[in-house]
């Protein structure tokens, strides 16, 4: 206990989870798992029922998840589940490498690259092979988000971390609308391919892994037409 492993960054606080948190966090899994579509409307009364709670929390839950970007509230058309479109995924990429590249360099700057610094960004690996031998894409996305924001932190800087939190829960449901146009296995193995670039300590190879794991991977996927084959598949099944 005297050693490396009493620094913070090491042990994640838990923090109780209030139902306000509970209702967002559903809501989140939902448009992860591709039930709650982009575009589509989120009725207050309809999310309280589905849910077993009153409107008053839902409504918080709401309010919270329009500031993170999740939500938008338009005259005349109510709450609906913000667009994806790939120009946006295309933006969110071009952050999120700007900020995981200077973070993962910064880890191997501070020799923080390597076990027991990586302990986070390893146990979200195994959890996310845990999640796709189960085939659930909100418990994969929720550990890719989670492998993320470890590489993040492992560079020391808050401001970085600050930044990509701001994009971690639109990150979590493009990461679950992904699963349909490429394998669970095959997230997998990308994660465990920038865990391994990672442990080497080399630059440009980092670089190199996070760029075609970021923006070549998810340029490849066109997120309009998963939204909207998804789309018709419900429609199919109402019908």
């Amino acid at each position: 206990w005297q050693s490396v492993a009493q620094d913070p960054d090491l042990w994640p606080q838990l923090v109780p989870q209030t139902l306000v948190e509970k209702v967002a966090e559903a809501v989140i899994a939902q448009a992860a798992r591709g039930v709650i579509l982009p575009g589509d409307r989120i009725v207050e009364s309809e999310l309280g029922r589905r849910l077993g709670v009153s409107r008053v929390p839902v409504r918080e839950a709401l309010r919270m998840l329009e500031s993170q970007g999740i939500v938008v509230n338009e005259p005349y058309k109510g709450i609906r589940l913000r667009e994806v479109t790939n120009r946006r995924v295309r933006d969110l990429i071009e952050a999120r490498t700007a900020l995981e590249t200077t973070a993962a360099h910064r880890a191997v700057d501070t020799r923080r690259h390597l076990p027991p610094w990586t302990g986070a960004v390893e146990a979200a690996t195994e959890t996310m092979a845990e999640m796709a031998a189960r085939s659930d894409a909100y418990g994969l996305a929720a550990a890719d988000t989670a492998f993320h924001r470890a590489l993040c932190m492992l560079g020391g800087n808050t401001v970085i971390v600050d930044l990509w939190e701001t994009l971690a829960q639109q990150l979590t449901i493009i990461f679950g609308l992904a699963t349909a146009g490429k394998t669970m296995p095959s997230v997998v193995d990308e994660h465990r391919e920038l865990l391994a670039a990672l442990r080497t300590g080399r630059k440009r190879r980092i670089a190199e892994v996070l760029h075609t794991h970021i923006t070549v991977m998810n340029v490849s996927v066109d997120y309009e037409a998963l939204v909207e084959a998804r789309r018709a598949a419900r429609r199919a099944e109402v019908a």
